[in-house]
């Protein structure tokens, strides 16, 4: 005997009460979630918010400090500075459009300039990196006792100021009261280390800066894998083998990086030069773009002419990082594409 169906009222499968209202979920489902456990439109928004309210420091230091004197170096390129009426009354600012940008590359000292950045460059760049991850690589090897001795040592002339360095060199190489020289004096050797500036200056960043770049490629090494060392190890290929076709490809990226800084420095140089200028004849007032935008400004009270300058060394430096990036990148994609 069958029991017949009791009539259904609602529409749809499910269990329904009364004239097709749904039966109560299962507990904790969203319909019957308390309000309370609902994200808010207020804390949505607040989360939402939170990364702008954190980088707002940085947004405000970066526009005061980059920003802003980037604008008004541009401003001020555009403009030169000349005296009223018959030349007895006071400076007035009038636009020159790109006049000063043509004046500077007219001027023979300051395309002199940009040819002793790029001899000091082309050798600079080259020793500052082959030192620094050979230093890195020695440090890294099996065979290295001390570690954290020589990464110290090594590091330490960073911690000098540069100003301090540069003095410091310049009292070795100057003949009259260098112990260095008066030592080379003595074997017969007469040692002119003012006469050329170029290696003096490489020296002096290079004692400088070889520490810092070294302790950024340990990092890198000390970031391989040991399973890839090991498997390299088992191969059979050697310490030189593997640092040439194992660990130095694998710190490709950090070469770019210190490269990049590298480039950058160089184009900046002005510390050290500045500082032999005073012992060093061969060390002119505008040797590097810097120094002649220095003396444009403090010597000649021409700030159109050195903010054109400055202008135009930035543009240098973007264009380089540009190049070296997107070289870096390319590089990266050719070496995935050949992987794969």
């Amino acid at each position: 005997m069958t029991r017949p169906l009791a009539p259904r009222t609602g529409a749809g499968p499910g269990p329904r009460t009364g004239a097709g209202t749904p039966a109560p979920g299962p507990a904790g489902s969203r319909a019957d979630r308390p309000r309370a456990d609902r994200p808010s439109t207020a804390r949505t928004a607040g989360r939402r918010g939170a990364p702008a309210l954190l980088l707002a420091p940085f947004m405000l230091l970066f526009t005061a400090c980059t920003l802003i004197p980037i604008g008004y170096a541009v401003h001020l390129s555009l403009y030169t500075e000349r005296r009223s009426g018959l030349g007895f009354g006071g400076t007035v600012s009038v636009f020159t459009g790109l006049g000063n940008y043509t004046r500077a590359l007219g001027d023979p000292a300051f395309r002199e300039g940009f040819l002793a950045v790029a001899g000091y460059c082309l050798l600079y760049i080259p020793l500052m990196l082959g030192l620094s991850l050979l230093l890195a690589l020695l440090l890294d090897s099996a065979l290295a006792r001390a570690r954290r001795f020589f990464q110290l040592a090594l590091f330490l002339p960073h911690a000098v100021p540069g100003i301090i360095a540069a003095l410091i060199w310049m009292y070795l190489y100057t003949p009259e009261i260098s112990p260095v020289v008066g030592a080379l004096d003595t074997l017969g050797a007469q040692p002119d280390l003012l006469g050329n500036p170029l290696p003096a200056v490489v020296n002096i960043a290079l004692w400088e800066w070889a520490g810092y770049n070294m302790v950024i490629f340990y990092a890198a090494l000390q970031a391989i894998p040991r399973e890839v060392l090991e498997a390299a190890r088992v191969d059979g290929a050697g310490a030189l083998r593997t640092a040439f076709s194992v660990k130095i490809p694998l710190i490709r990226a950090s070469l770019t990086m210190v490269g990049l800084f590298t480039v950058i420095g160089s184009l900046q140089l002005f510390t050290e030069p500045m500082i032999l200028h005073g012992a060093a004849p061969a060390v002119t007032s505008t040797w590097t773009p810097n120094m002649y935008a220095y003396s444009a400004a403090f010597d000649r009270n021409d700030y159109g002419l050195a903010a054109a300058a400055s202008v135009l060394l930035a543009l240098t430096a973007a264009a380089l990082s540009y190049a070296i990036t997107r070289g870096g990148r390319a590089g990266s994609s050719r070496r995935a594409k050949a992987g794969a």
